[in-house]
């Protein structure tokens, strides 16, 4: 166990770069395993849920050459073999390997995926194509048994009831090679789904619309290696630019999408952020009065449930009355009563998220609940007077790519510590 101690109320400058999206790369990885040859992805981050997808392929029997930001996998020699539930229950996206197994072996032995505990995300939309497609569901114990009883996956036009990023990228990935058309209606639409067709069809896959809320996949025999850039991460991006915001004294993120994060910088001038958005970055100045708003989660283009909890400590320098509602995930709150043990006023009434501010934040023992609640309270932490421990950081380390590095040089007094 480990301790993240920051002695806030410094401004920071100077400039940070953002890294490989997690949301992507940890798709990218388990769809790998579909390819007859060896695929190189390039801007893999530094987290440790790559660390704990790399442990698992190569479980499998896969060889990985990993180094700085370059992942070489050589799928070749997978196996099938039962992936239990100790294994991948730290990590939510170990449900992708249903959907690449599925698709190589016709069959998988997975556990239950873990990760942060948001409130319900069931995969039933996951299991309700994969049966779409041929495959028969049943458990044993923690672990699900996936198996199309030696046929291949058959295309198959699906339905989703409601909109989910990961079911969309799971479907594509099974139906990558299976018989046949499969097509996506109500699909996600999320960069990171783009990312994935993006490295499927680089390989020799034949995926439409991706992006759009209807995503055609004509099923292939073999898909074959290549190279790919991994996208940057919109999340991690707009994590840098809330902490600009809120105690930078001239900021620029690097190798930024402005297209991937519109609502969220629509959303910051209308508190009345300034900041000037460049080709590929978005220089944030040293800010004087905000206003407070109100903010409500959608899927993508709207505003991402990933970003409000890294923007609710900005929120609080902010004059007036406010309020957050999350319509993605009801239990993403568990930041506020951390938030509030450093002097926000800041409570939730009814499920929804309200604040005052602005508000002076005193330095505290607090505890991240969940990966993005961590990114919000280091950004706490650097504004608040005095030291602040933060434990559990280790939700914080499987999302977040160097980040004592990166906040260190820009002028933070930051270091992780063993608790």
């Amino acid at each position: 166990m480990h301790k993240i101690i920051i002695n806030g109320g410094k401004a920071l400058s100077g400039e940070v770069a953002v890294s490989g999206a997690k949301n992507s790369v940890v798709a990218l990885i388990p769809a790998i395993i579909l390819a007859d040859d060896i695929v190189i992805l390039d801007g893999v981050p530094a987290i440790s849920d790559v660390d704990s997808l790399i442990e698992i392929i190569e479980l499998m029997g896969a060889k990985v050459n990993y180094h700085e930001d370059t992942l070489e996998i050589d799928p070749r020699g997978v196996q099938d073999i039962p992936m239990p539930y100790g294994k991948i229950n730290s990590l939510r996206a170990s449900y992708y390997f249903y959907g690449s197994l599925l698709g190589r072996f016709g069959q998988a032995v997975v556990g239950l995926p873990g990760g942060c505990d948001l409130g319900p995300r069931p995969i039933d939309l996951h299991l309700k194509a994969f049966e779409a497609m041929g495959a028969k569901v049943s458990y044993e114990g923690q672990n699900m048994n996936l198996s199309t009883n030696g046929q291949k996956l058959h295309g198959a036009h699906i339905y989703m009831d409601t909109v989910s990023v990961g079911a969309t990228i799971n479907t594509m990935i099974a139906a990558a090679k299976a018989n046949g058309r499969t097509v996506i209606e109500n699909a996600a639409r999320e960069p990171e789904i783009i990312d994935v067709a993006t490295l499927l069809n680089n390989m020799g896959a034949h995926i439409r619309g991706a992006g759009t809320d209807m995503v055609t996949i004509e099923g292939v025999e073999t898909l074959h290696g290549t190279r790919h850039q991994v996208i940057p991460d919109r999340i991690e991006a707009g994590t840098y630019i809330a902490l600009a915001a809120a105690i930078g004294n001239g900021i620029k993120v690097t190798n930024v999408l402005y297209e991937h994060l519109e609502s969220f910088i629509a959303k910051l001038e209308e508190m009345g952020v300034r900041m000037t958005v460049e080709e590929d970055a978005i220089f944030v100045e040293k800010q004087e009065a905000l206003k407070a708003v109100t903010i409500k989660t959608s899927p993508y283009p709207g505003f991402a449930t990933d970003l409000q909890q890294p923007l609710t400590p900005l929120l609080l320098r902010a004059q007036g009355r406010g309020s957050i509602i999350d319509t993605i995930y009801e239990k993403r709150i568990n930041h506020v009563p951390e938030l509030a043990r450093m002097g926000a006023e800041i409570s939730v009434v009814s499920g929804k998220i309200v604040y005052r501010g602005p508000s002076q934040l005193t330095g505290a023992q607090v505890k991240a609940t969940d990966l993005r609640a961590g990114a919000a309270l280091v950004i706490a932490g650097l504004m608040a007077e005095g030291k602040t421990e933060i434990s559990n950081v280790e939700f914080i380390l499987r999302g977040y790519a160097s980040i004592i590095a990166k906040l260190t040089a820009l002028g933070a007094d930051i270091q992780i510590s063993e608790a």
